[in-house]
């Protein structure tokens, strides 16, 4: 099983992979340097996927950070960009309390033909010494989802978690499992998570997830101007915010309301991580606006809305994503945009579904209804941003998790494919996608949008 602590992590946009991942693998190699080994000088290499889009991700700045020992959890949106700039001048970051020669603008080495032998979000990180002899180097692989391992693990490595009775490794298993305990999945996920920590930091943890997913659509809400980056993509959340409001006070409800209302958090949460804002990866930061968007839609639109019912949802989800992240990816570079947005609906619409009361069968339902409908998604992120098509995603991503909730809620839960064969498609769909196709910035709309 893999930990909801895991699964949902907070940090800052835009990207969970291209920048949560690594701002932790720099902190990593700082913090495991011998403080005696004479380092003199540090670099960084990037290949694939994170030296194709390293600006446009923000991957440059997160290494910076990291080596700088900040954390995606605990750093200040507003101050990370005044640390970047301070370093980019000294020219250099203290390691274990002594300053240390680095300069991002020829110590960050962007590698884009040299191909990773294990992903293609490979970096690399290394200590010199004055006389540019190598002292240490460490290479990790970031496999989405702010997920780290170094590259000669295995996948796998680092989500071993104590025995747990109620452990599954598959949608059929955690069926299996609700049967024979007579608990719901997102009672499963709980009684797994209470063998690891206390029950009361569970709950607290949940609530925190869902402050800052809620904090996060507000503060979108209210945001003008226009995101970083060379395509110059202007905010509309806020101006869509004032015309749903306006329309409401004129008592304008087309049937379609409840709909706009999801599309437009979504947006909100996406703007705020393109713009580099505290978000939940959930599972990664280009889908972060999918599940904050349709828990949103679940606590204003459905009428017996609950906080319990906001922690079913979540907790219900973490099950669907640790399937997908265990047993395909959710790494965008890995398997395109299937793994993220397709993903996040999936898990999204099995949220919804248990927050309404679905029964397992109609949760596993909804959540298979909800990745088959994005098998195939490519991930072309425009002038390598995460902005175009990716915020529009989102709020398609979170109709669609509501409609599979609701497709699979008027059903008794049979259906013909199974969540662990959409699972497996999806897989083999991302092996058999061109590579260009995959976080590059090489294919489809990246290619084909003229940005000036």
């Amino acid at each position: 099983m893999i930990s909801l602590f895991d699964l949902f992590k907070i940090g800052i946009g835009p990207s969970s992979s291209h920048t949560v991942g690594p701002m932790r693998a720099a902190r990593r190699f700082i913090a495991h340097l011998d403080p005696a080994m004479p380092v003199a000088r540090l670099r960084v290499t990037l290949y694939g996927s994170l030296a194709w889009t390293a600006s446009g991700h923000a991957t440059d700045k997160a290494v910076i950070l990291g080596l700088a020992g900040e954390t995606p959890e605990s750093v200040d949106p507003d101050a990370a960009d005044d640390i970047v700039r301070t370093i980019g001048t000294d020219r250099t970051v203290l390691v274990h309390g002594r300053p240390v020669a680095f300069d991002p603008a020829h110590d960050i080495v962007l590698d884009r033909d040299t191909i990773p032998p294990v992903h293609p979000n490979t970096m690399q990180f290394q200590a010199l010494s004055a006389d540019g002899t190598v002292l240490d180097t460490a290479r990790f692989c970031s496999v989405g989802g702010g997920f780290i391992v170094p590259e000669d693990a295995t996948k796998q490595a680092g989500y071993a978690q104590p025995d747990m009775k109620l452990d599954f490794t598959s949608g059929i298993e955690l069926l299996d499992r609700t049967r024979e305990s007579g608990l719901s999945i997102a009672g499963i996920v709980l009684a797994n998570e209470a063998s690891l920590r206390p029950h009361a930091e569970i709950t607290a943890y949940l609530d925190r997830i869902i402050d800052t997913m809620m904090a996060c659509v507000e503060r979108g809400l209210v945001q003008h101007g226009t995101l970083p980056g060379r395509i110059k993509v202007r905010r509309r959340a806020a101006a869509l915010h004032e015309r749903l409001q306006e329309r409401a006070r004129l008592n304008q409800r087309p049937p379609h309301e409840a709909m706009d209302w999801v599309s437009l958090f979504a947006i909100a949460v996406n703007e705020e991580n393109a713009a580099g804002g505290r978000v939940v990866t959930a599972p990664t930061n280009g889908a972060a606006g999918v599940i904050p968007a349709v828990l949103r839609y679940y606590r204003d639109f459905c009428p017996d809305a609950s906080r319990q019912g906001m922690h079913d949802f979540l907790l219900t989800a973490a099950a669907v994503g640790g399937l997908f992240k265990l047993n395909a990816s959710i790494s965008g570079a890995e398997v395109g945009c299937q793994g993220e947005v397709g993903v996040a609906s999936s898990m999204a619409a099995a949220g919804l579904a248990a927050a309404l009361g679905a029964t397992p069968l109609q949760i596993e339902n909804a959540a298979e209804i909800g990745m088959e409908h994005h098998l195939g998604m490519t991930c072309d992120p425009v002038a390598g941003l995460v902005q175009i098509p990716c915020i529009e995603r989102n709020a398609f991503g979170a109709v669609k998790a509501i409609n599979a909730a609701s497709l699979a809620m008027h059903g008794d839960g049979a259906h013909h494919v199974s969540l662990d064969q959409v699972i497996r498609t999806m897989a083999e769909t991302g092996r058999d996608m061109n590579h260009r196709y995959k976080e590059t910035a090489l294919g489809g709309l990246a290619v084909n949008f003229p940005e000036c």
